[in-house]
C-alpha cells in the first residue's frame, strides 16, 4: 500500500483491536475519519467488557474473532506480524483478497506522513516518555497526535476512559516505536529519542544494528548519556542532543545534589549546560528512572523546537499512566497496592528500586507476559529480583500469560523461581495467581507496599484493585 493513499478511503478491520498497541491506532484512525470494525479474543473470553463496550459507544463495530466481520474485498486487514494464518479473519480476508497491512506498517505510515514527528525508542520507558512528550507538545500548544501503549491519564476522562492514543489537528505526531519486532526500521522521525539499550525481546548486537539506525535516519537526536550502551550509537545521529542525570557532560542534566526524592514524586534543578540556565522540575511520580524519563522527553521536545523552560513547566502537571507505578490505593490499615507494566529486567529493577528507595516491606506479585519472553530473559529476570529484594521482602510468580497459540510451555515460572533462588534471592511459585492473591492478602501487613507486575493482560488491574478491596 503506497504512503499517498487515502487511508479513509476504504473500511479497515482490526484483529486484536483491544490491545494494547491496536487500541490506540484504531482510535487515531477513527479519528481521521476511517470506517473501523475489528474482533479480539479477550472480548470473546470475557475478559475487560467495560474496554469493548467503550469502544461500541466510539462507533466502532466488533465481532467475535470468528472470521464474521471480513466481509469485503474492500476491507484492510490490521493484525500482528505474530497472528497465525489459521485465525478466521486471516483465513476469510485471504478468500476474500483483502489488503493485509501489520500495526506496525500502518503506524509507519500514519507517522512518516506527519510535517514533525517524534519517536519514542528503547528498551525501557518508552510509554512514559511518550505520555510526557506528548504532554509537552500539548502544553506548547502544538496540538499534538500521539500514539502510545498505555493509557494516558493527562487525556484520560469518563468520555474517553481509555486514552493511549489523541487525534490532533497539529502537525507533530509523537510516537514510542518498537524494536521488539523489528519494526523501528520502518520509522523516518523528525526526533528520535533514545532512551536506553539492554536485553528485551532480542540479543544486543541485534539491538546495536535496529537503535543504531533509528538515529541514523533521523534529522535530530536526543540519546541517554548515562547509557553506555546508548552513547555507543549517539556519533550515527546527523544532530545530537544529550540528556541524563549523572552525565555532567549531558546537554540537559541535573544540578549535582537537588534530587529530592518522595514516596510519590521526585524534584530537582534541570540545567542547560550550554546556557547554565536552571529550571526547577517538580514531578508527580516517583524514581530516578521517571527523572531521566522526564530528560529524555525534554531533550526530545528541545530538538523539535520547544524551550526547555516551557517543556519543565508543563511536566509539573503530567499525570502519568495507567500501569505505570500505578498507586490503586492505601488501605485502612496501611497497606498501599500499587499496579506496573514491568515485565522486562530493566523496567521490573526500576520499579523495585524506586520501591525500596523508600521504607516497607515489599511484596512483589509477577505473571510473565509470555513463554517465550521467560527462555529470552529468565536468567536476567531472576538476578534482578534476588539482587534488588531483601530478605523482608516476598516475591510471587504464577503462570505466564497464556491466551492460547502453540506456544512451548513445557518450562514457565517455577524455573525463574529456582533461578531466583540460584541468585541468592527468595521467591514462590504459585500457578494460579488467584491463588497468589489469596497467600497475599494473609500475608500482608501494615506498612507493605503491593506490587502487581506484568504485560500483555489488562486484567492485572482489576487484580491490584480487587486485592485493595479486600484489605479494606
Amino acid at each position: 500500500m503506497s504512503e499517498t493513499a487515502d487511508l479513509t478511503s476504504h473500511p479497515w478491520f482490526f484483529c486484536g483491536i483491544g490491545g494494547s498497541g491496536m487500541l490506540p491506532l484504531a482510535m487515531i484512525l477513527k479519528g481521521q475519519g476511517a470506517t473501523i470494525a475489528g474482533s479480539d479474543r479477550s472480548r470473546d473470553q470475557g475478559r475487560t467488557p467495560e474496554k469493548f463496550a467503550w469502544l461500541e459507544r466510539e462507533g466502532i463495530a466488533l465481532f467475535p474473532q470468528d472470521g464474521s466481520g471480513v466481509t469485503s474485498p474492500d476491507q484492510v486487514l490490521i493484525a500482528s506480524a505474530a497472528v497465525e494464518d489459521t485465525v478466521p479473519e486471516m483465513v476469510r480476508a485471504k478468500e476474500l483478497g483483502c489488503a493485509r497491512m501489520t500495526r506496525a506498517e500502518l503506524l509507519s505510515t500514519l507517522f512518516n506522513r506527519a510535517a514533525s514527528s517524534v519517536a519514542i525508542g528503547g528498551t525501557s520507558g518508552k510509554s512514559t516518555v511518550t505520555g510526557m512528550t506528548g504532554w509537552i507538545m500539548q502544553q506548547a500548544g502544538r496540538d499534538p497526535t500521539i500514539m502510545n501503549g498505555a493509557v494516558m491519564k493527562n487525556f484520560a476522562s469518563a468520555e474517553v476512559p481509555f486514552a493511549s492514543a489523541r487525534v490532533g489537528a497539529g502537525d507533530v505526531f509523537v510516537s514510542e516505536v518498537d524494536e521488539s519486532d523489528g519494526s523501528i526500521a520502518l520509522y523516518r522521525p523528525s526526533v528520535a529519542v533514545l532512551l536506553n539499550v539492554s536485553l528485551d525481546h532480542k540479543g544486543m548486537e541485534e539491538l546495536r544494528i535496529l537503535f543504531g539506525d533509528f538515529l541514523a535516519v533521523s534529522g535530530a537526536a536526543a540519546v541517554n548519556a548515562d547509557d553506555e550502551e546508548a552513547m555507543a550509537l549517539a556519533p550515527r545521529a546527523a544532530s545530537l542532543v544529550t540528556f541524563g542525570i549523572e552525565s555532567a557532560a549531558a546537554d540537559i542534566g541535573v544540578v549535582p545534589g537537588s534530587v529530592s526524592e518522595s514516596a510519590m514524586g521526585i524534584a530537582a534543578q534541570v540545567v542547560e549546560r550550554k546556557t547554565g540556565e536552571q529550571h526547577a522540575l517538580t514531578l508527580a511520580m516517583p524514581g530516578r528512572h521517571n527523572l531521566s524519563n522526564a530528560l529524555a522527553a525534554i531533550a526530545g521536545a528541545k530538538a523539535a523546537g520547544v524551550p526547555v523552560a516551557e517543556a519543565v513547566t508543563a511536566l509539573a502537571s503530567f499525570k502519568g499512566l495507567a500501569r505505570r507505578f500505578d498507586v490503586i490505593g492505601t488501605s485502612a490499615s496501611g497497606i498501599t497496592v500499587i499496579d506496573d507494566f514491568g515485565h522486562n529486567p530493566e523496567k521490573c529493577a526500576a520499579t523495585l528500586r524506586t520501591l525500596k528507595s523508600q521504607p516497607g516491606r515489599v511484596i512483589a506479585f509477577f505473571q510473565p507476559h509470555g513463554y517465550g519472553p521467560l527462555r529470552q530473559m529468565g536468567h536476567e529476570l531472576a538476578e534482578v529480583f534476588a539482587r534488588l529484594l531483601g530478605p523482608e521482602d516476598l516475591t510471587f510468580l504464577c503462570d505466564p500469560v497464556y491466551f492460547g497459540g502453540t506456544v512451548d510451555r513445557s518450562e514457565g515460572s517455577e524455573r525463574i523461581v529456582r533461578l531466583i533462588a540460584e541468585a541468592g534471592g527468595h521467591a514462590e511459585y504459585i500457578p494460579s495467581r488467584e491463588d497468589c492473591a489469596e497467600r497475599i492478602l494473609a500475608l500482608a501487613r501494615p506498612g507493605d507496599r503491593i506490587v502487581i507486575m506484568g504485560a500483555r493482560d489488562d486484567t492485572l488491574t482489576a487484580l491490584a484493585q480487587g486485592l485493595l478491596e479486600k484489605l479494606g
